[in-house]
């Protein structure tokens, strides 16, 4: 029986990512400290590992396939592997992840040109300094095992850090001088893995379901029956894919409509619906939209 092996991201990224797979149909569970977690699909086998260690182990053909960011595929250099989707999730919703220079606010250092000569500190090393180097920008770029935040003024002159909100950076008294990259959870999978033509197919129906379930966050379905004299009215309210499904109903001269609404908006669309006759209004969550 062949097997797709499957590299998850542990750290920030672990649980939103099982929360999407969760959403496209997958069933993760995790015994206590284990990093092999079970997969209610008995073709497929996951391993829970840093995801800038996934790049490596997918070029190695330890792994057939696995999620990890842009940023670690490029500061890996990782080869001999197919980068399949990009999916747009982050720890805390749907915004990218930056990887940013930055310095004290009290520092006197305001443009990138001003960083020549000075100590940069960053987990992301090669990134970093291909960047400046692209620049024409010479500095000592040297690797932070952590707390990066910390380590300007006194144990490096900048940093270049991944963040999301920025709400860190503040408060280290940080200020963002230049972005250096965007970078979202990507689906990366081995060459050999992508010719097998099972294991491809495989590994495109989970993508399938995957940007489904991404598809339909934040997203709401909203079922409600009106009469045919108040329908026009109400389709001019409803956004949809394509149009609104509208259906007939037992009792002549109503209808009843199903669509799919953004869940920020759907408070004051129920209300706006109910003033123009509609009834019987259901809303319910969504796992998954397939285009």
């Amino acid at each position: 029986m062949e097997i797709i092996k499957l590299g998850l991201p542990t750290g920030s990224l672990k649980e939103p990512t099982l929360e999407i797979f969760r959403k496209a149909g997958y069933r993760i569970s995790q015994e206590s400290r284990s990093l092999f977690p079970y997969i209610d699909d008995e073709n497929m086998e996951c391993t829970l590992i840093k995801p800038q260690e996934i790049p490596l182990y997918i070029q190695d053909g330890i792994l057939d396939v696995g999620i990890t960011g842009k940023d670690w595929m490029e500061e890996t250099g990782a080869e001999k592997l197919e980068e399949v989707a990009e999916l747009t999730y982050s720890r805390s919703g749907m915004r990218p992840i930056r990887l940013v220079l930055a310095v004290p606010v009290d520092s006197d250092i305001y443009s990138l040109k001003e960083l020549e000569g000075k100590k940069i500190a960053t987990e992301l090393v090669n990134v970093t300094r291909q960047y400046l180097m692209n620049k024409g920008i010479k500095a000592q770029v040297v690797f932070s095992w952590g707390s990066t935040e910390v380590k300007p003024p006194r144990l490096a002159d900048a940093i270049s850090e991944l963040t999301e909100t920025g709400q860190s950076l503040k408060a280290n008294r940080l200020r963002v001088l230049e972005t250096v990259l965007t970078s979202t959870p990507r689906v990366v999978v081995n060459n050999e893995s992508w010719k097998n033509s099972w294991k491809k197919k495989k590994i495109e129906n989970m993508v399938t379901l995957l940007r489904g379930a991404l598809k339909a966050e934040k997203k709401v379905a909203l079922k409600m029956n009106i009469s045919e004299e108040n329908l026009k009215r109400a389709m001019e309210m409803l956004p949809a894919l394509r149009r609104p499904t509208v259906s007939s109903l037992y009792e002549e001269g109503w209808v009843a409509v199903e669509t799919i609404v953004e869940e920020k908006e759907v408070k004051e669309l129920i209300c706006q619906l109910k003033e123009i006759g509609a009834e019987g209004i259901l809303e319910y969550s969504l796992n998954k939209i397939i285009p």
